[in-house]
């Protein structure tokens, strides 16, 4: 059983860890891009755009390529906006940590115990980069340190954390399913069903929070380098999915991902199941098999010897024997499935545990406390309750975003819908267990840089400082991987990405003090940082959408 542990608690800023990934990244970078174990390949397999890595300087213009099969077989494989997201990059980790453990026997280290550190950002004093990542030099003093790189220029690297901490949060943890049922509703904690996605539609809710930002916010962008014939900054490694996996902070981040994930599933913070298939992965085979059932791309990773490694998420839905959830699911519903052999050494998500979303909010709306339901026996199928996904108002069109402007749109609430929500708030629904979900969508969000943040306040009066009001913030959003998704001859056609925030607890407020009587509701978009014209950052529309069951 291999253990990851936090990077932070190990007992040194070079802790042993620490020092053996620094030396097995330094011998996968030792590799040429053409070679299937290579650190610059590894990168490949998530995302390949030559042209920006020679600007990097990661690559040289002219130098060579891999092969045609290899590029067909691996390259520009990550799962981004799809349900896929989750397991696609547990198979990544697993891969890059098995070649790292190989490098690190070949060194003569502890290759029987090394398993890759997580980075937990969401805890006190732990919110910026780790410092071993920070300077060019190792413990000794010399300056080749492979867990450096000069093209990281987000706030994450060594700003105070009240510059970003509200920018990230673990919202998404309190989403009961995996998928939801979208349409302007949930995308669920692990996002909607889709094929073999690469970039374009519906972000799940651990992709879009905290893992977007958190991109972002490392990656950030050059403070003089521009993108040539454009006034476009150049973005940090980490903020582009092309150039992201480059950056060995990746793995860590990616890590701490997968920890969630493993948190969500194992359900040990005291959250009530009140439906049979919550904190439950999909049962169905759509997805249990991987796109390939559905005759779409496989999944495969190089293994330590080169050969092609196929997986599905059948094979990696749980991280070990012992995950099974007091039996109601985890590997004993996949018997024929061997363990993956790993965990993590906690899986509380940051400081504390937070409180169940559901059970505060019954509370807060003063209706009776929502009843749990019996252990479903491992292994059974899991039945998905069926929800109504109603438009309840929507804005006034294109919005084109641009620093330093606030851009305001007004959603008019249609009447009869926001009736039925305020009816559910009062918990007269009919045979409802739970009162109505309100989801903001940013429709159609496109633009040309990935590293830009937004935050979206719904609500506010007229010239109320949004600094002033918190409680009116219905979420950051971060645009990574927009690029990819806005190009006009690409799969989506250029369509971009759609944004689910859930407002919830807004509405739910408004509900307490007026009513819900229908009104126009304003909703403002407001740039973090520097947006230029030529970042061509645009939101297609925005809607309100209720959820209930």
């Amino acid at each position: 059983m291999f253990t990851r542990q936090n990077i932070y608690e190990l007992g040194d800023d070079w802790a042993e860890p620490i020092l053996w990934y620094a030396r097995g990244v330094k011998a996968m970078k030792a590799r040429p891009l053409d070679d299937v174990t290579s650190w610059l390949f590894y990168g490949a397999i998530h995302g390949y755009l030559r042209w920006l890595w020679d600007l990097h300087g990661v690559t040289a213009q002219n130098g060579p390529e891999f092969s045609y099969a290899n590029g067909l077989r691996y390259v520009d494989q990550c799962q981004h906006q799809s349900w896929f997201f989750l397991p696609w990059h547990r198979g990544y980790l697993l891969a890059l940590e098995r070649q790292v453990r190989r490098e690190i026997e070949i060194l003569g280290g502890p290759h029987d115990t090394w398993a890759l550190p997580y980075w937990n950002y969401f805890k006190a004093g732990q919110k910026t980069l780790p410092p071993a990542f920070k300077s060019a030099a190792w413990p000794d003093g010399s300056n080749d340190n492979p867990l450096f790189v000069s093209q990281r220029w987000g706030v994450m690297i060594d700003g105070p954390a009240s510059d970003f901490e509200g920018f990230i949060n673990l919202g998404p943890m309190g989403d009961r399913e995996f998928s939801g049922p979208g349409n302007g509703g949930s995308t669920g904690f692990g996002g909607r069903p889709t094929g073999f996605n690469w970039t374009g539609g519906d972000n799940g809710g651990c992709e879009s929070q905290p893992h977007n930002n958190v991109h972002g916010l490392v990656g950030g962008e050059s403070p003089t380098q521009t993108i040539p014939d454009t006034t476009r900054r150049l973005p940090g490694l980490m903020g582009v999915p092309q150039t992201a996996a480059i950056d060995p902070i990746f793995y860590l981040h990616h890590c701490n991902i997968d920890r969630l994930w493993a948190s969500w599933n194992a359900n040990e913070l005291g959250r009530l199941v009140i439906n049979p298939n919550d904190w439950r992965n999909p049962s169905g085979d759509d997805w249990l098999d991987g796109p390939e059932a559905s005759g779409d791309r496989e999944f495969f990773m190089p293994d330590i010897d080169g050969t092609p490694w196929g997986y599905t998420p059948r094979e990696l839905a749980y991280l070990n024997a012992r995950d099974s959830r007091d039996g109601r699911n985890g590997m004993a519903d996949f018997p024929n499935v061997a363990a993956l052999q790993y965990e993590y050494d906690d899986l509380t998500p940051g400081d504390v545990v937070p409180p169940d979303p559901l059970v505060a909010r019954h509370d807060a709306l003063g209706l009776p406390a929502p009843t749990p339901v019996a252990a479903q026996p491992s292994g059974g199928a899991i039945v998905s309750r069926s929800k109504t996904v109603e438009l309840v108002g929507v804005g006034q069109g294109r919005m084109a975003i641009a620093s330093p402007a606030r851009q305001r749109t007004v959603v008019t609430l249609d009447a009869p819908p926001t009736s039925r929500l305020a009816s559910s708030f009062r918990g007269e629904g009919q045979g409802a267990s739970q009162p109505d979900r309100v989801f903001l969508n940013l429709e159609n969000v496109r633009a040309k840089s990935d590293v830009v943040l937004l935050q979206v306040f719904v609500g506010l009066s007229d010239g109320a400082d949004p600094a002033e009001s918190p409680d009116n913030l219905a979420g950051t959003v971060s645009l990574f991987g927009s690029g990819l998704s806005s190009d006009f001859n690409g799969k989506h056609a250029g369509n971009g990405i759609n944004h689910v925030l859930e407002v919830t607890d807004i509405f739910s407020r408004l509900h307490l003090t007026t009513g819900l009587a229908a009104a126009d509701i304003a909703v403002d978009v407001i740039p973090v940082g520097e947006v230029r014209e030529d970042d061509a950052v645009e939101i297609g529309n925005i809607s309100l959408y209720r959820q209930g069951e």
